[in-house]
């Protein structure tokens, strides 16, 4: 079996297979749960601990809810517990074949498997913000930490938690932080002890915001931005783009899997969560196709199970044919 993706609803594929005595190689373009490593240094989870963890290990913090710190030690402790296959900055190109004999190519080597599991969630691809000047240096998508923005003029675009967060740590921090949103507000899924916070600040003045308001270009030294009152160019040093993620659907429909025009999921079986590509199985937050925020750790991490069972019911009476020859 190959398993692509090693972040945690990977892993509990990985274990839910290995469980079943499969043969099982989880295939990860970055390092182990890669994008909990790419959220920000000092996140901390919205959810408690025991809703985070797999293949039966207990999960501790040592306040109520963990932080990304903690979860990275937890994951990592859990891929050594059993011992899992897990082959780290390695991309796969390409998967053809059928169902029982697929022929995997990667960055490094080929493989064959009888079995796939996709388990490649969505946060590595950001949405774009499709303006000139967006390859520059200065604009960031994955907002780590704010020390280095000390004292520079900072636009922050977008304003769910992660935009609000940014902004709120990069002021704390010393940027002058301007906020800019496309809707009337800051939306009302940033949580509950952030909300007010953020919503303080840009009263207060002390955070700058432009609501019902678009970007039009990003240049070296300043930003030219589409306010209600008309067009402004406000001095700018960096851009964080906090504008979401979204699935590898180009990799997906490489692999003839696309989304249902009406659901904007890709369709799959919803006892086994096979798709409609016979022997590749969808894991994880891609099950919910562009509706992301559907499916988190907390509910992902089952599919393993589910998963691991529907293909060792598959293999069954071939093994056991083996076996008595």
């Amino acid at each position: 079996m190959i398993v692509v993706g090693a972040g945690p609803t990977g892993l509990a594929c990985g274990i839910e297979l290995k469980q079943r005595g499969l043969n099982t190689v989880l295939i990860e373009k970055g390092c182990v749960v890669n994008s909990l490593y790419n959220y920000p240094t000092h996140m901390v989870f919205f959810t408690t601990p025991e809703l985070l963890e797999i293949g039966g290990l207990p999960m501790t913090s040592l306040n109520e809810k963990p932080g990304r710190t903690e979860a990275l030690k937890y994951y990592r402790r859990v891929a050594e517990y059993y011992g899992l296959n897990i082959h780290q900055y390695e991309r796969v190109l390409s998967i053809a074949g059928d169902n029982g004999d697929f022929d995997v190519q990667t960055s490094k080597t080929a493989y064959r498997a009888r079995k796939i599991v996709l388990a490649t969630g969505y946060y590595d691809i950001p949405n774009m913000l499709n303006v000139p000047g967006e390859d520059l240096d200065k604009v960031v998508h994955y907002y780590k930490e704010p020390h280095p923005y000390y004292d520079h003029d900072v636009l922050v675009v977008g304003a769910k938690n992660s935009a609000a967060i940014a902004a709120l740590e990069l002021h704390w921090t010393g940027a002058r932080v301007t906020l800019l949103h496309r809707g009337s507000k800051i939306s009302d899924r940033v949580k509950y002890w952030i909300r007010p916070n953020i919503e303080n600040r840009i009263k207060s003045g002390e955070i700058a915001a432009y609501f019902n308001s678009r970007l039009i270009e990003i240049r070296p030294h300043s930003v030219e931005i589409e306010a209600p009152e008309g067009r402004k160019t406000l001095k700018n040093d960096f851009v964080f783009a906090m504008t979401g993620y979204r699935p590898d659907l180009e990799f997906l429909e490489s692999l003839g899997i696309r989304l249902d025009p009406a659901s904007e999921k890709p369709r799959t079986n919803p006892e086994t969560l096979e798709s409609d590509r016979p022997g590749i199985f969808l894991a994880g937050v891609i099950v919910a196709g562009m509706h992301t925020n559907e499916i988190f750790i907390e509910n992902g991490r089952f599919h393993g199970r589910q998963i691991a069972e529907a293909i060792a019911d598959s293999l069954a009476p071939a093994q056991l044919i083996s076996s008595s020859t």
